[in-house]
């Protein structure tokens, strides 16, 4: 169980990691909000949301950092307990990546398929809030279903992004998309009248839509292992639908199980969100310091190995400016991030 505040009590590493002055002020205020070992979240059994704070229809959200994230995971039944696992991780993820760049901003979503859920699109708001957190976080559904087809509606959710998100000053926002299955080809007009409320013409290509997404969020979808066994062929499957959308460099994969030290195995999902916050660090020009966090947190050197290998080809150290501003055109890209 992950609390936003400093309880370390449970790192198994042999070094120290200091997170610096921004640790104080989360402590306290964890501590305040009683959210040091916060009460138990339970994803895995919430199976409908609390719609009040992820309902999408007529809503847009917005954050004036520049550094804001989004964190969306797929929550269908493919991905089995690794939802739960991952939304339990993130106030780890925002502790770190605040040192950083205190003004960072996260909104949460969770995915699923609009042709068979109830639930297939839940966005809450952006904060920095650590209560405001929580209380995002815990709003969040795990429904568990899915269409039965290998893919799931991250196009839906991908035209929320595009069109229902402003972040007016940001310079190096992130888009995390967490999933084992392929997005379906085009926006459904029907789905997005229903579940965002925009009128549309007709159904839009998910590829020009993730072109659009791609001049505004730095987006990366991390590629969990199809199923309950980590299924190959299916993983390449989905993979390469991917790749068409959003380019082959943008497809971190995620590790379906970790071999130990000593001949054991651990379950791949303990580490997804060191990958994804190792993935952001790359990118700001913080790896070393996110590296002494892992050294922190893990003693066992094939654990550690096992992240570093998901971001080997992450160029360390990028420049961190990602966005540029146009007169009255958006954003786009000054050159491919990653």
């Amino acid at each position: 169980m992950y609390g936003w505040g400093g309880d370390t009590r449970d790192w198994k590493g042999s070094k120290r990691y200091d997170y610096g002055s921004a640790r104080a002020k989360y402590d306290k205020a964890a501590t305040s909000a009683g959210l040091v070992g916060a009460s138990a979240r339970t994803y895995d059994r919430r199976k409908e949301p609390d719609a009040s704070l992820t309902e999408a229809l007529g809503k847009t959200i917005s954050s004036d950092s520049e550094n804001p994230i989004v964190v969306a995971v797929d929550v269908t039944g493919s991905m089995s307990s690794w939802p739960g696992e991952i939304f339990d991780r993130l106030p780890l993820l925002y502790q770190t990546l605040a040192k950083y760049r205190p003004d960072t901003e996260l909104a949460f979503a969770a995915i699923g398929d609009a042709t068979s859920d109830r639930f297939p699109l839940q966005v809450t708001s952006f904060t920095k809030d650590i209560k405001e957190l929580e209380k995002n976080l815990k709003a969040l559904g795990c429904e568990g279903n899915g269409g039965g087809q290998i893919k799931e509606s991250y196009e839906l959710f991908g035209y929320f992004m595009l069109h229902h998100c402003n972040t007016p000053k940001a310079k190096s926002p992130f888009l995390l998309i967490y999933g084992d299955e392929a997005f379906y080809s085009y926006v459904n007009s029907v789905q997005v009248k229903h579940y965002i409320g925009d009128d549309l013409e007709s159904n839009l290509s998910s590829k020009d839509m993730w072109s659009g997404l791609l001049q505004k969020f730095n987006l990366n979808f991390l590629q969990k292992p199809y199923g309950s066994d980590g299924n190959k062929s299916t993983t390449d499957e989905v993979k390469k639908v991917w790749a068409n959308g959003i380019g082959l460099q943008r497809i971190i994969e995620l590790p379906f199980k970790i071999e130990k030290e000593g001949g054991s195995t651990m379950p791949g999902y303990q580490r997804a969100v060191d990958i994804g916050m190792g993935l952001i660090a790359k990118n700001w020009g913080e790896y070393k310091d996110f590296d002494l966090s892992l050294d922190a947190r893990h003693k066992d050197a094939s654990v550690k190995a096992s992240v570093h290998k998901s971001l080997r080809h992450i160029d360390a150290d990028p420049v961190t400016t990602s966005v540029t501003k146009t007169s009255n055109k958006g954003s786009r890209l000054t050159k491919p991030l990653i």
